[in-house]
């Protein structure tokens, strides 16, 4: 079996109006240079798949598109009123129906074709077609709640495609890992109270939700570990090993589904933290090799965040890299001054004695 990645040319239209960064243009919020200004755009995702081109790894994968998904499978998750309100904004050329989530003409039906490969990914590695999958989803999805988008995401794609592989499968029980900078809101909300569907998020304190995402707000089968900005390479190993995967393997999943954020690398314009192409790379094996252990390497990685045009590709390439276990590299132009970038160990240490206090209070809720 091999890796597959899931793509459309047709996500990387979507548009979101004219913005600056997070901000609409208008009074003294002064346009971006060739209009647009969103840092959500298809460059980034664009430049990855590029970059499996030039090197060869796509020759590697099973690379698929897939269909968008149907109203029924989005009724799982989001009432009918959202969604009738959501395509008729796109029919009538666009809007914003929530915060931070602008979106243009058809932007509906883009939105169910990136809910589509993220579900048809899963589809695909549950039924054994394919070892693991990579979905390039485009809108993301993990900050949009049921009735709401957010941040970005107008549709929540990985809660649609659990909610359509759990359908199909009774009983199915999903880890899902969120390592985009920002907290994974969105997915948690929507499995708060579903004990066979472990949340987990790994993400810059602070950051996006302003609200959400605290340590001390677990629930149920949830588990938040924010990092204090700066933190890097070694703490994000170091928080995988003593909190994520040891709450995934006491969860005993079916499958892990990854909300594989970029934004936590070292260039990214959103977060503050200083994680590199090593970091994701190192981050995927951990990630497969407990698969392997627990659920016959069952595993699904959907793109979220991620707004370095230039880092992303990179970043991306690493972690297919090593879910294909593909001899296939791109050398990372950056990794030496990154290296040198890193947190001292003094800094690492006390970031280190945060995750302890975390394991040891989690340990106590859950004997």
């Amino acid at each position: 079996m091999t890796t597959g990645f899931f793509h459309d040319e047709r996500c990387l239209w979507h548009g979101g109006g004219n913005y600056a960064q997070m901000a609409p243009v208008g009074g003294l919020v002064q346009p971006i240079a060739g209009g647009g200004g969103l840092p959500e755009d298809p460059e980034t995702k664009r430049r990855l798949v590029n970059l499996l081109r030039v090197t060869g790894l796509m020759g590697e994968m099973s690379e698929r598109t897939a269909r968008p998904m149907d109203r029924a499978d989005l009724l799982r998750v989001h009432p009918a009123s959202y969604l009738d309100a959501f395509a008729t904004a796109s029919e009538a050329g666009g809007g914003e129906l929530g915060m931070r989530a602008p979106f243009g003409p058809g932007g509906y039906d883009i939105a169910r074709l990136s809910a589509g490969l993220v579900g048809d990914a899963l589809d695909a590695v549950m039924c054994g077609d394919l070892a693991n999958a990579y979905a390039l989803s485009r809108p993301p999805g993990h900050h949009c709640l049921p009735d709401r988008p957010n941040g970005f995401c107008l549709l929540a794609n990985i809660a649609l495609a659990v909610e359509r592989a759990r359908a199909n499968r009774p009983g199915l029980r999903v880890a899902v890992l969120d390592w985009d900078v920002h907290h994974g809101n969105g997915t948690e909300a929507i499995f708060a109270a579903d004990a066979d569907i472990l949340t987990v998020s790994i993400h810059q304190e602070n950051n996006y939700p302003l609200d959400t995402g605290q340590f001390d707000t677990e629930a149920n089968a949830n588990l938040n570990i924010p990092l204090p900005p700066g933190a890097g390479h070694a703490t994000y190993l170091h928080a995988m090993e003593r909190l994520v995967l040891p709450a995934i393997r006491a969860h005993a999943p079916d499958v892990v589904i990854v909300a594989c954020g970029l934004d936590a690398c070292v260039l990214d314009p959103l977060g503050r933290m200083m994680a590199t192409a090593e970091t994701f790379a190192a981050m995927t094996a951990q990630v497969m090799g407990l698969a392997g252990d627990i659920c016959g390497g069952r595993l699904v990685m959907a793109h979220e965040g991620g707004y370095s045009e230039v880092y992303v590709p990179f970043c991306g390439h690493a972690v297919l890299a090593t879910m294909a276990d593909s001899a296939t590299v791109a050398p990372d132009p950056f990794a030496e001054t990154f290296a040198r970038r890193q947190p001292d160990p003094s800094f690492d240490a006390f970031v280190a004695g945060r995750i302890a206090e975390m394991a040891e209070a989690r340990a106590a809720r859950h004997p």
